[in-house]
């Protein structure tokens, strides 16, 4: 780590550092097995659904499996070679929300990392202590630099192109169950400060809570880059309604943004359907855009449905370099998230 960089007088932006986007080289993928969470049931299944997930990632990158002391025994019998069990002090297991969101120096390539404030999505559950100081411990244990920025935030709550544009919803970051008083200008700053981006770009989320998402309306259960200038935006086609609307909410956002460069988005839908998938649970996590990017690889949520398939195809269409390879998430799903939110990549 860069000796000099010193977070307490700066800010990652101002020293040189960017957030690499998700398809830029991984060092790592970081994850946290599951001990206990009111949302799951099953839990057995659920661990064996983690291990399926970490498994299928270490084929292509080094795997990091946060656990908690009491559990992690059964982490180290599921998992398999190239996925590292540490132990650590743990609440839950969603990595992508409690875990470092890294940024990388643009000349020397040092990483670090920014510590968002945490509390549990606005305080979905009370226990979160632990949690809390999940992206400073990992911090610690690498020996980077940590950001301590002044937002309430996880980070599934925003997705950057690496060239200058962040996406992100209105609905989680101007929540004041977050970052109370604070306004859309001022979290423009910051969420540039911390990341390295210069321009954000504001989708409305779920004002609403129509979805019944625990996160507020994460964006990355709504859109992503696929490359600079280019969101991909999963369509249901068989949404309710209500659900529909607020997909067009959200994509005329898109339609009507430009990014950091002064382009005009394109953007790509990825069609899905999402009836049937996790019957009447209203936490069942749907999204098929809730993937994550492996080196080589696309790691990317199945239910054992027709529609599968065809979302399977249009990644393979999207990423023709990559292996896309399907991990069924239907035990995972049922506690509101998918792999993107169990997952946290390292830049190399």
């Amino acid at each position: 780590m860069n000796q000099k960089t010193n977070f307490a007088q700066s800010c990652p932006a101002e020293l040189g550092y960017v957030m690499p986007a998700e398809w830029a080289p991984h060092r790592a993928c970081w994850m946290a097995w599951p001990s206990a969470h009111v949302q799951w049931e099953d839990l057995p299944a659920v661990e064996q659904g983690y291990a399926d997930v970490a498994n299928a990632i270490a084929r292509f990158e080094p795997v990091v499996m946060l656990a908690d002391p009491p559990a992690a025994e059964s982490a180290r019998r599921l998992c398999a070679a190239g996925v590292e069990v540490m132990e650590m002090p743990l609440d839950d297991s969603w990595a992508r929300d409690t875990g470092p969101s890294f940024v990388r120096h643009a000349g020397s390539g040092a990483v670090a990392g920014i510590d968002w404030r945490f509390n549990c999505w606005g305080g979905f559950t009370p226990k979160y202590q632990q949690d809390a100081q999940t992206a400073i411990r990992v911090l610690d244990h690498l020996g980077m630099a940590a950001y301590h920025s002044s937002l309430t935030l996880e980070g599934g709550a925003f997705h950057v192109d690496g060239d200058g544009t962040l996406i992100t919803t209105e609905s989680v970051v101007l929540n004041p169950n977050r970052n109370w008083g604070i306004d859309k200008q001022q979290a423009e700053i910051e969420l540039c400060r911390a990341t390295g981006a210069q321009k954000v770009v504001w989708l409305p989320g779920d004002p609403d809570g129509i979805t019944g998402d625990m996160t507020d309306g994460h964006v990355d259960g709504i859109a992503c880059f696929i490359e600079p200038g280019v969101a991909l935006f999963e369509l249901d086609r068989t949404a309710p309604p209500d659900i529909a609307a607020l997909e067009r909410e959200n994509r005329r956002a898109l339609e009507l943004a430009t990014d950091a460069r002064g382009r005009k988005l394109e953007i790509v839908d990825l069609v899905s359907e999402h009836e049937g998938l996790g019957g009447d649970l209203d936490m069942f996590c749907r999204s098929y855009i809730n993937y994550y990017l492996a080196n080589g690889a696309v790691i990317m949520p199945a239910y054992g449905v027709p529609g599968d398939a065809s979302v399977r195809d249009a990644l393979q269409a999207i990423y023709p370099e990559r292996e896309v390879v399907m991990v069924d998430l239907n035990a995972i799903a049922p506690g509101g998230g998918g792999i993107h939110c169990i997952t946290q990549q390292q830049p190399a």
